[in-house]
């Protein structure tokens, strides 16, 4: 059996845009994709018109957010961003996590978005979509030139990351952090080393992210952690040590997510399932769907991330008992618009 070291899908999925996809059966009746090397990482640059989205989801404390790339290198088997890639022309599968997208003008674009004359702040999410700190944000900087932009205007931003290279950016979140204009979140899935290998390969260990939420408070930068997301039969039994651990590391807040299989992340995940956890794929594949109510994916807001029966019934028990235990009364305060400068910092009167 083939499998791509370091990448999450191990599969290209049809795209449905696409008529055609080139595809050949093998004798299980399972499409493998035409491919004989681990696929290398190719960049594509993109000089979109606007940089800010805006949505209505009452699942997003964050109406607003800023996307310096589409695609990730991280490689989460389960993201629900990977769908979106189909827009660009690409597969939700491995080319999601090997076709990056840049957009090199996004800090030139949401600094011309706070001189527009009618623009009203509000704090932006960094990122709604793809990871704004993946490996790639090394090369080329984009979120800590967003940063910089945001502290000229004094602009409030939030952050949710699972990569420890935020560290990197400490000066500009201290500064943000001044004047209540940042808060952090670091996604935490597992601290099962084996299974974070397989299951998110490029983002940091749980060690390093929970060193990370330490130093962060540390520096007087709001951070929490997200336990996201909750696959029953394979990481639901850690809910109350992660958040056990995030406490010790100072964690301001904690929140979680159910996983949810949204479009051709369905069979991205079943075919990783198969491939990694055999034994026991239909136990976890059942679970899913008895979250959904008989499917692996749920639309309806609110529901869609917490689930619904039985096995929803025990997460939800597990993270309230561990954070009425260990985080009590723990939370992020709103983030400050008011200071918000139109001008930027260069503005005399």
């Amino acid at each position: 059996m083939k499998y791509f070291k370091g990448k999450g899908a191990q599969i290209n999925v049809p795209n449905k845009f696409h008529e055609q996809f080139i595809s050949i059966d093998d004798p299980d009746g399972q499409d493998e994709e035409l491919m004989s090397e681990r696929p290398k990482t190719e960049v594509f640059y993109e000089s979109p018109k606007k940089i800010v989205s805006y949505n209505n989801s009452p699942d997003l404390n964050l109406a607003a957010s800023v996307n310096p790339y589409q695609g990730c290198e991280h490689g989460c088997v389960y993201c629900y961003a990977r769908n979106s890639h189909e827009y660009w022309g690409f597969s939700s599968g491995l080319d999601f996590e090997t076709k990056i997208i840049v957009k090199r003008n996004a800090a030139s674009l949401l600094e011309r978005t706070f001189l527009n004359p009618s623009y009203k702040p509000q704090p932006i999410m960094l990122s709604g979509n793809t990871d704004c700190y993946q490996p790639l944000e090394r090369k080329f900087r984009l979120t800590r030139q967003i940063l910089t932009v945001c502290l000229k205007y004094l602009h409030p931003i939030g952050i949710i990351t699972k990569n420890s290279l935020i560290l990197r950016d400490l000066d500009l979140l201290k500064e943000l952090a001044k004047s209540n204009l940042v808060h952090v979140v670091l996604s935490i899935t597992s601290q099962d080393e084996s299974l974070r290998r397989v299951l998110e390969p490029r983002t940091a260990s749980a060690k390093k992210k929970f060193e990370a939420v330490r130093l962060l408070n540390q520096e007087g930068i709001p951070t929490g952690i997200m336990n996201a997301p909750i696959i029953p039969s394979l990481n639901h039994h850690e809910i109350p040590s992660i958040i056990e651990e995030a406490a010790k590391n100072g964690a301001k807040f904690a929140g979680y997510t159910v996983v949810r299989l949204n479009g051709q992340i369905q069979k991205i995940f079943k075919d990783w399932l198969l491939k990694n956890f055999p034994e026991r794929a239909d136990k976890v594949w059942h679970q899913i769907q008895e979250l959904h109510g008989g499917r692996v994916n749920d639309s309806e807001f609110g529901r869609r991330v917490v689930g619904d029966g039985e096995i929803a019934k025990v997460i939800r028990q597990l993270f309230k008992v561990a954070v009425r235990r260990h985080l009590k009364n723990s939370k992020l305060s709103d983030l400050d618009c008011s200071k918000f400068r139109k001008g930027g910092n260069y503005t005399l009167f």
